[in-house]
């Protein structure tokens, strides 16, 4: 499975970003795809995440009702749909797959993610 990250860049506070996150191995049905967050000096965080099963999402309380998560099955990608960021939003940005369907309280938990995209590092500036 390999995941390709992209979508990042330098965005003043209240813009908007679209990152996407292609993925190749793996179907959805069976999975659960996550974006997680990194800062400098912090660990690294969860974002937001759909389970494949049943398109459920999950979102950070920090995101909620600013951040988008769907996904194209076509395309095998999954995307988030960033708005009204802020400074704090500033982080390298992962996506992830888990190989199975996973629970609200596992999707929030990078360790039960088994493959990871190299990053895409989003910088909000006020």
């Amino acid at each position: 499975v390999q995941l390709q990250a992209s979508g990042g860049g330098l965005v003043q506070v209240g813009g908007s970003l679209r990152l996407s996150c292609e993925i190749s191995g793996r179907t959805f049905s069976s999975t659960t795809t996550g974006w997680f967050r990194q800062a400098p000096g912090k660990e690294r965080e969860f974002v937001a995440a759909m389970r494949g099963s049943d398109r459920s999402t999950f979102y950070a309380r920090s995101v909620k009702g600013r951040f988008t998560i769907s996904r194209d099955a076509a395309k095998n990608a999954v995307y988030v749909q960033m708005n009204s960021l802020k400074p704090e939003d500033t982080a390298v940005y992962y996506c992830a797959v888990g190989s199975r369907a996973l629970i609200q309280s596992s999707a929030i938990t990078p360790a039960a993610y088994d493959f990871w995209g190299q990053g895409t590092q989003v910088t909000v500036s006020s």
